[in-house]
Protein backbone atom coordinates (compact mmCIF):
# COMPACT_ATOMS: atom_id res chain seq x y z
CA UNK A 1 0.00 0.00 0.00
CA UNK A 2 1.34 3.34 -0.62
CA UNK A 3 2.63 5.56 1.66
CA UNK A 4 0.73 8.47 3.34
CA UNK A 5 0.80 11.55 0.77
CA UNK A 6 3.87 13.49 -0.29
CA UNK A 7 3.54 17.02 -1.02
CA UNK A 8 5.54 18.54 -3.50
CA UNK A 9 7.99 20.76 -3.24
CA UNK A 10 7.07 23.92 -5.56
CA UNK A 11 10.38 25.53 -4.60
CA UNK A 12 12.56 22.37 -6.14
CA UNK A 13 9.98 21.48 -8.33
CA UNK A 14 9.08 22.65 -12.24
CA UNK A 15 7.08 21.74 -15.43
CA UNK A 16 8.95 22.44 -18.75
CA UNK A 17 8.71 22.34 -22.31
CA UNK A 18 10.38 23.12 -25.16
CA UNK A 19 9.29 23.85 -28.42
CA UNK A 20 10.59 24.05 -32.18
CA UNK A 21 10.30 27.84 -33.45
CA UNK A 22 10.68 28.35 -37.27
CA UNK A 23 12.44 25.09 -37.70
CA UNK A 24 15.40 26.37 -36.34
CA UNK A 25 15.94 26.61 -32.42
CA UNK A 26 13.60 25.70 -29.44
CA UNK A 27 11.72 27.78 -27.37
CA UNK A 28 11.33 27.02 -23.46
CA UNK A 29 8.63 27.98 -21.04
CA UNK A 30 7.51 26.34 -18.04
CA UNK A 31 4.10 26.50 -16.10
CA UNK A 32 4.76 28.52 -12.69
CA UNK A 33 1.22 27.53 -11.06
CA UNK A 34 0.60 23.78 -10.80
CA UNK A 35 -0.29 21.35 -7.46
CA UNK A 36 -1.39 17.61 -7.12
CA UNK A 37 -0.98 14.47 -5.06
CA UNK A 38 1.54 11.90 -5.30
CA UNK A 39 1.33 8.54 -3.52
CA UNK A 40 4.74 6.79 -3.31
CA UNK A 41 6.27 3.34 -2.28
CA UNK A 42 9.57 3.82 -2.47
CA UNK A 43 9.68 -0.10 -1.87
CA UNK A 44 6.61 -0.76 -4.42
CA UNK A 45 6.94 2.06 -6.53
CA UNK A 46 4.51 0.39 -8.96
CA UNK A 47 2.05 0.75 -6.30
CA UNK A 48 1.78 4.03 -6.70
CA UNK A 49 -0.55 7.09 -7.95
CA UNK A 50 -0.06 10.78 -8.99
CA UNK A 51 -2.32 13.89 -10.22
CA UNK A 52 -1.35 17.27 -11.06
CA UNK A 53 -3.27 19.80 -11.69
CA UNK A 54 -1.50 22.83 -14.06
CA UNK A 55 -3.09 26.40 -13.98
CA UNK A 56 -3.10 26.83 -17.67
CA UNK A 57 -2.63 30.59 -16.98
CA UNK A 58 0.16 30.30 -15.61
CA UNK A 59 2.57 29.57 -18.68
CA UNK A 60 5.66 31.24 -19.01
CA UNK A 61 8.16 31.72 -21.70
CA UNK A 62 10.02 35.34 -20.90
CA UNK A 63 8.01 36.81 -23.60
CA UNK A 64 4.87 39.01 -22.90
CA UNK A 65 3.01 38.85 -25.90
CA UNK A 66 4.10 35.10 -27.17
CA UNK A 67 2.67 34.05 -23.40
CA UNK A 68 -0.76 36.40 -23.98
CA UNK A 69 -1.13 34.26 -27.68
CA UNK A 70 -0.26 31.41 -25.90
CA UNK A 71 -3.07 31.71 -23.36
CA UNK A 72 -5.26 32.35 -26.06
CA UNK A 73 -7.86 30.18 -28.00
CA UNK A 74 -5.24 29.69 -30.99
CA UNK A 75 -3.59 27.69 -27.99
CA UNK A 76 -4.55 26.83 -24.53
CA UNK A 77 -7.39 28.46 -24.63
CA UNK A 78 -7.21 29.53 -20.63
CA UNK A 79 -10.81 30.75 -20.75
CA UNK A 80 -12.89 27.99 -21.47
CA UNK A 81 -9.61 24.98 -20.57
CA UNK A 82 -8.14 26.68 -17.20
CA UNK A 83 -6.28 23.60 -16.39
CA UNK A 84 -4.38 20.99 -17.67
CA UNK A 85 -4.84 17.56 -15.70
CA UNK A 86 -2.26 14.39 -15.62
CA UNK A 87 -3.61 11.32 -14.01
CA UNK A 88 -1.55 8.32 -13.36
CA UNK A 89 -3.04 5.08 -14.59
CA UNK A 90 0.13 2.78 -14.03
CA UNK A 91 3.59 2.77 -12.42
CA UNK A 92 6.45 0.29 -13.89
CA UNK A 93 9.67 0.02 -12.22
CA UNK A 94 12.25 -0.50 -15.53
CA UNK A 95 15.09 -0.42 -14.13
CA UNK A 96 16.38 0.34 -10.17
CA UNK A 97 15.98 3.83 -10.44
CA UNK A 98 13.52 3.93 -13.37
CA UNK A 99 9.99 3.87 -14.08
CA UNK A 100 7.37 4.03 -16.78
CA UNK A 101 4.60 6.53 -15.64
CA UNK A 102 1.62 5.82 -17.36
CA UNK A 103 -1.63 8.26 -17.30
CA UNK A 104 -3.43 10.68 -19.04
CA UNK A 105 -3.26 14.27 -19.96
CA UNK A 106 -5.72 16.54 -20.84
CA UNK A 107 -5.19 19.53 -22.85
CA UNK A 108 -7.79 21.52 -24.02
CA UNK A 109 -10.42 19.20 -23.00
CA UNK A 110 -8.76 15.83 -25.17
CA UNK A 111 -7.13 13.45 -23.21
CA UNK A 112 -4.77 11.03 -24.26
CA UNK A 113 -2.57 8.36 -23.08
CA UNK A 114 1.26 9.36 -22.72
CA UNK A 115 4.17 7.25 -21.12
CA UNK A 116 6.37 9.37 -18.39
CA UNK A 117 9.81 8.06 -18.72
CA UNK A 118 11.29 8.62 -15.00
CA UNK A 119 14.45 8.70 -13.44
CA UNK A 120 13.88 8.51 -9.44
CA UNK A 121 16.56 9.76 -6.76
CA UNK A 122 15.94 8.47 -3.40
CA UNK A 123 14.74 8.48 -1.15
CA UNK A 124 16.36 10.30 1.44
CA UNK A 125 15.24 11.74 5.30
CA UNK A 126 15.69 15.63 5.08
CA UNK A 127 16.61 18.27 7.92
CA UNK A 128 13.42 18.90 9.27
CA UNK A 129 12.39 15.43 9.85
CA UNK A 130 10.79 14.34 6.38
CA UNK A 131 11.81 11.85 3.81
CA UNK A 132 12.52 13.34 0.21
CA UNK A 133 12.28 11.66 -2.99
CA UNK A 134 13.45 13.39 -6.86
CA UNK A 135 11.86 12.42 -10.30
CA UNK A 136 13.23 13.74 -13.50
CA UNK A 137 10.89 12.62 -16.11
CA UNK A 138 10.76 13.28 -20.01
CA UNK A 139 8.13 12.52 -22.61
CA UNK A 140 7.03 14.28 -25.57
CA UNK A 141 3.09 15.08 -27.25
CA UNK A 142 2.06 16.17 -30.75
CA UNK A 143 0.57 19.47 -29.99
CA UNK A 144 -2.26 18.92 -32.82
CA UNK A 145 -3.49 15.82 -30.71
CA UNK A 146 -4.73 18.09 -28.06
CA UNK A 147 -6.27 20.45 -30.28
CA UNK A 148 -3.52 22.79 -30.69
CA UNK A 149 -3.70 23.65 -34.38
CA UNK A 150 -2.57 27.42 -34.50
CA UNK A 151 0.29 27.65 -36.91
CA UNK A 152 1.85 29.95 -39.71
CA UNK A 153 3.78 28.53 -43.36
CA UNK A 154 7.18 29.66 -43.52
CA UNK A 155 7.83 31.40 -47.21
CA UNK A 156 11.20 28.94 -47.19
CA UNK A 157 9.21 25.88 -46.26
CA UNK A 158 8.12 24.41 -42.59
CA UNK A 159 6.44 26.38 -40.10
CA UNK A 160 6.14 28.57 -37.44
CA UNK A 161 6.06 26.04 -34.18
CA UNK A 162 6.92 22.86 -34.45
CA UNK A 163 4.29 20.36 -33.59
CA UNK A 164 6.22 18.44 -31.37
CA UNK A 165 6.34 19.18 -27.57
CA UNK A 166 8.92 18.14 -25.22
CA UNK A 167 7.68 18.18 -21.76
CA UNK A 168 10.38 17.92 -18.61
CA UNK A 169 9.12 17.32 -15.17
CA UNK A 170 11.92 17.91 -11.83
CA UNK A 171 10.64 17.11 -9.07
CA UNK A 172 11.14 16.90 -5.71
CA UNK A 173 8.25 15.38 -3.07
CA UNK A 174 8.18 15.56 0.70
CA UNK A 175 6.82 12.66 2.70
CA UNK A 176 5.70 14.52 6.18
CA UNK A 177 7.76 13.67 9.25
CA UNK A 178 5.87 10.96 11.05
CA UNK A 179 4.46 13.30 13.74
CA UNK A 180 3.19 15.59 10.99
CA UNK A 181 1.72 12.84 9.35
CA UNK A 182 -0.23 11.62 12.56
CA UNK A 183 -1.73 15.37 13.63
Amino acid sequence: MPQPAWQFDPAHSSIAFTVRHMMVTKVRGEFTNWSGSLDFDPDQPERSRVAVDIDAASIETRVADRDTHLRSADFLDVANFPQLTFRSTKVERTAPDALAIHGDLTIRGVTRPVVLTAEMNGPVKDAWGGVRAGFSARTAIERKDYGLLWNVALEAGGFLVGDRVEIALEIEAVQPAAAAVAA
